[in-house]
C-alpha cells in the first residue's frame, strides 16, 4: 500500500492505494469518529461489493443505501432520498457517511455529508478507474441540473480516500477508458513526463495490468493532493484541473446526463482545447497530433457529438462556474505540460474549432 496526504493543515487526509484495501477494517475504521455509519452505493456497486465492505464495520450501528446507477440518477431528488434516510434512522454529527461507488455516488454522497447537520464525516472507497485518480480527491461535491452539471454542490474534504486498485478488475473498458481520460488530464496540465509515460504504456492500462493501474492512479492522485492544498476552493490554480470540462460539461448536458460518460465528454473537450490552443499559437501541429493520437489510443472520442452544433454547445458552454461577467474563460494550453486558464481567445475561434471538432452525422 502506499499512502499520500492532501495536505490542508487540521482537515488534512490520507489517499490510501493498494490492492485488497476494501477488506482492511482496521484501515476502513481508522477515520471513524463515531458509531454511525451510512454506506452509500449502487445498484451496479453493491452486488460487487457492498457485503465485504460491510464486513469492516460489523459491531457498529450500520446501515446501507442502494441507489440507481449512472449520471441521470445524480440529481437534487436522489440527494433528498440520502437526508431522508439519515434523518429517519437518526444519524447524528459523529456518524459517517461512506461512498463505496464512482463519481457519481461519491459526489452526491458527499453532498449529503457536507450538508446534514452542517457537515458530517465522508469516507470516499472509489470503485472506478475516474473516480480514484479524481473526483474521490479534493473535497468537490454536487448534483447535477438540467441547465448545467455539478452547478449545485459544496466543498466537503473528506477523511480519508481508499482506493483499492483490485476492484478495478470488474470494470468494463469502456469505464476504464473514460478513467483515463483525467489521468491524460493531468499530463497535459502539469506533468509532462506523466504524459510520456502514458504513451508507453496505454495499452498496459486498458488492458487492466494492476501495476500499471497502481502507478497511474498514485501519480494523477500525487497531482490532485499538490493542487488542492495549493488552492482548495479553486481561486486559482485549481482552475486548471477543468481543461476540457468547459467543453465537457455542455456535451454531457446537451445529450442528456448519460449517453456520453464523463471521461468521453473530457476527452472530446480537451482535443477541443488543444485545437484552440493551437489557434492562439501556443501549441504547435505535432504536439496537438500526439495529444489526438493520445486520447485516441485510450479508447476516448477525439471529437465532439454531431448532435449537438456549435450554437447549443455556446450556450450550454455559458453555464460554467469559470464564466465572468458573461465571458466563457477556458483552460488551454501553452505546451504539453502546462497550462493555463484564459479568457483572451479569439471568440470567432472558439466557433471555428466547436464547427470542426463535430463528429460527421451517421450514414443513415
Amino acid at each position: 500500500m502506499r499512502t499520500l496526504t492532501v495536505d490542508l493543515g487540521v482537515r488534512s487526509y490520507p489517499i490510501h492505494i493498494g490492492s485488497g484495501l476494501i477488506d482492511d477494517a482496521e484501515l476502513l475504521r481508522a477515520s471513524l469518529r463515531g458509531r454511525q455509519v451510512l454506506i452509500v452505493t449502487n445498484e451496479v456497486v453493491a452486488p460487487l461489493y457492498l457485503e465485504r465492505l460491510a464486513r469492516a464495520y460489523a459491531g457498529l450501528e450500520l446501515r446501507t443505501l442502494v441507489l440507481a446507477d449512472g449520471e441521470a440518477s445524480k440529481t437534487l431528488a436522489t440527494f433528498e432520498r440520502v437526508l431522508s434516510a439519515l434523518l429517519e434512522w437518526r444519524f447524528d454529527r459523529q456518524a459517517a457517511l461512506v461512498a463505496l461507488g464512482g463519481g457519481v455516488v461519491g459526489d452526491i454522497t458527499g453532498f449529503a455529508a457536507a450538508c446534514y447537520q452542517r457537515g458530517i464525516d465522508l469516507i470516499q472507497v472509489p470503485t472506478t478507474l475516474l473516480a480514484q485518480v479524481d473526483s474521490s480527491v479534493g473535497g468537490k461535491t454536487a448534483v447535477n441540473h438540467p441547465a448545467g452539471k455539478n452547478m449545485i454542490g459544496a466543498f466537503h474534504q473528506p477523511r480519508a480516500v481508499i482506493a483499492d486498485i483490485g476492484v478495478l478488475a470488474t470494470l468494463a473498458p469502456r469505464e476504464v477508458s473514460a478513467g483515463l481520460a483525467e489521468v491524460i488530464k493531468y499530463g497535459l496540465i502539469r506533468d509532462a513526463e506523466l504524459f510520456a509515460w502514458l504513451e508507453e504504456n496505454i495499452e498496459r492500462l486498458r488492458a487492466g495490468d494492476a501495476t500499471a493501474l497502481a502507478l497511474a492512479v498514485e501519480r494523477a492522485c500525487r497531482n490532485k493532493a499538490e493542487v488542492v492544498a495549493a488552492d482548495e476552493r479553486e481561486s486559482g490554480v485549481r482552475a486548471l484541473l477543468n481543461l476540457g470540462h468547459t467543453f465537457g460539461h455542455a456535451i454531457e448536458a446537451g445529450l442528456g446526463y448519460g449517453e456520453w460518460l464523463h471521461g468521453e465528454a473530457v476527452a472530446a473537450g480537451m482535443c477541443m482545447a488543444a485545437h484552440l490552443s493551437a489557434r492562439q499559437g501556443w501549441l504547435g501541429g505535432p504536439e496537438v497530433a500526439r495529444i489526438e493520437r493520445l486520447i485516441e489510443r485510450a479508447g476516448l472520442p477525439t471529437r465532439g457529438p454531431a448532435a449537438l452544433d456549435p450554437a447549443h454547445m455556446l450556450e450550454l458552454m455559458a453555464v460554467d462556474k469559470k464564466v465572468r461577467h458573461g465571458h466563457i474563460r477556458l483552460v488551454l494550453l501553452r505546451a504539453i505540460g502546462t497550462a493555463c486558464v484564459s479568457a483572451d481567445y479569439d471568440p470567432p475561434a472558439l466557433r471555428a474549432v466547436l464547427t470542426e471538432r463535430r463528429a460527421a452525422p451517421a450514414a443513415a
